[in-house]
């Protein structure tokens, strides 16, 4: 199991704003590739990734979305757990959340 990327830097990103990213990886193994957990270090962020099996040179994805309504710098960790013998791999994102400065 490869990365494309293992950590995302969203930079400032205005509060309540989409804080999204995809982290792009390929099975490079012989085997079709499962993942069967991803964890995250807190609550704010939350993941989704491929469900079927991946299959031997193909792609999937872990999609990760952040809480924009918590103001501050983050910095947050994601652990990838499959069938890969590297597992569990570590990705992380980060960025600053700012007051959104919108007036109505």
């Amino acid at each position: 199991m490869v990365f494309a990327e293992t950590e995302h830097d969203f930079g400032t990103i205005a509060e309540g704003s989409a804080a999204e990213f995809a982290f792009v990886f390929r099975n490079v193994g012989n085997e079709p590739l499962i993942i069967s957990n991803v964890q995250t270090s807190c609550g704010c962020t939350v993941p989704a990734w491929s469900q079927e099996p991946v299959k031997k040179h193909e792609q999937g994805v872990v999609k990760v979305q952040y809480n924009t309504r918590i103001l501050g710098s983050f910095k947050k960790t994601i652990h990838v757990h499959s069938n890969a013998a590297n597992s569990p791999i570590t990705l992380t994102i980060k960025g600053t959340v700012v007051p959104n400065k919108t007036e109505n």
